[in-house]
């Protein structure tokens, strides 16, 4: 494993982790300036975090507890001191390719793809108003290449993909009043622990449509992102726009420059029985390859860009929720609508949700 590359991430993690001390003391400061009088020239009155009054009002309103989305993370915030541990198992199964025409049309791949990725995402509530998220993941493929004679190549892997750590913080929650959603705010970095334990990046280079964020494999990035959600009984509504922008990598010897990437969400859930929480959710996602990077630096990995969209039927219930916590689970299959310069394919998916804390657990 590269000493640089390690210090490298272990100096990212450092740096988040001093970023929510700023965060925490931020929002402080905010508490006690709220009986200041505020003022448009004094950041410390400005209001960064919802009050306790408008969460009270939002906790008594409709919403109930389910799973949500699946393609998507939690837009609301794990209340303090609440724990959540997310089990998730990601398919792709493909082979075809959309052409380098925007469009449906598709041809054979050269890369026949079956992949499963688990990951495991566990989330703390440091507060109200601030998340904190970790996800290591795994990832299994296998890939088989046409060859000029007869049979094809086969490759496989089956070890360690990458990890995200991300914060969440919510400055804004709805009102059932008014046509204010909640807005939450996404700051992620990917660490490439696929590349320090040597797992084999999937052949073709391709980018999954569900996965969040739709990094690069094996890449250091960088994710920010802005959420919405508004809960309409009985429907919720969810969308979600993130930018990732991938350090340098090195392939050979020399330097290797990306495209940014752009995942899109928006999301209709339909709760048919609050109860069992039982809801249909319909997910159309995309997923965008820039012909550009923040850095300015010229793409030098083929291709230059390419576009997913992506629609997803799922369904979601509630297995339990009491004082011991709650669990929720959902299950769908996401189908790859159009594209271009990337591989047709479906998305099976399954995700459960185990919530704990002190006294009995909260939607978040």
């Amino acid at each position: 494993m590269p000493t640089g590359v390690v210090a490298g991430g272990l100096a990212i993690v450092l740096s988040m982790v001093c970023g929510i001390h700023s965060y925490a003391v931020a929002e402080e400061r905010a508490d006690q300036a709220q009986s200041r009088e505020r003022s448009v020239w004094n950041p410390l009155t400005w209001k960064w975090v919802p009050t306790e009054e408008e969460i009270q009002k939002y906790r008594r309103g409709w919403n109930p507890m389910t799973h949500g989305p699946i393609l998507n993370t939690g837009i609301d915030i794990q209340p303090k001191g609440q724990f959540l541990v997310q089990p998730f198992i990601f398919g792709e199964i493909g082979h075809g390719k959309f052409t380098n025409q925007f469009g449906t049309a598709t041809t054979d791949s050269p890369f026949h793809l079956r992949a499963v990725a688990p990951t495991v995402i566990v989330a703390y509530g440091l507060t109200d108003h601030f998340e904190l998220n970790v996800a290591p993941s795994w990832i299994w493929f296998n890939s088989s290449q046409a060859r000029d004679s007869d049979g094809r190549i086969i490759q496989e892997e089956n070890n360690v993909g990458d990890t995200t750590i991300y914060l969440k913080y919510r400055p804004i929650v709805q009102d059932s009043d008014t046509a204010r959603p909640t807005v939450t705010l996404y700051n992620g970095v990917t660490l490439p622990s696929s590349q320090w334990f040597g797992t084999k990046g999937i052949p073709g280079g391709f980018s999954p449509l569900g996965r969040l964020p739709g990094t690069k494999f094996g890449g250091l990035s960088f994710t920010e992102g802005i959420l919405l959600r508004k809960n309409l009984n009985p429907f919720r509504l969810n969308a979600g726009l993130y930018y990732s922008y991938t350090a340098p990598g090195s392939t050979a010897g020399m330097n290797t420059y990306n495209g940014d990437i752009v995942n899109t969400r928006f999301i209709v859930e339909y709760i048919a029985n609050e109860q069992r929480g039982l809801g249909f959710n319909l997910e159309f996602v995309t997923l965008h390859g820039l012909p550009f990077r923040l850095d300015g630096h010229n793409l030098n990995i083929k291709p230059a860009s390419f576009n997913l969209i992506g629609v997803e039927p799922s369904v979601q219930y509630k297995f339990f929720h009491n004082s011991n916590g709650a669990l929720v689970g959902a299950a769908g299959v996401l189908f790859s609508v159009a594209g271009q310069n990337n591989i047709d394919a479906i998305y099976p998916n399954i995700s459960l949700y185990y919530y704990w804390g002190k006294g009995k657990v909260m939607m978040r």
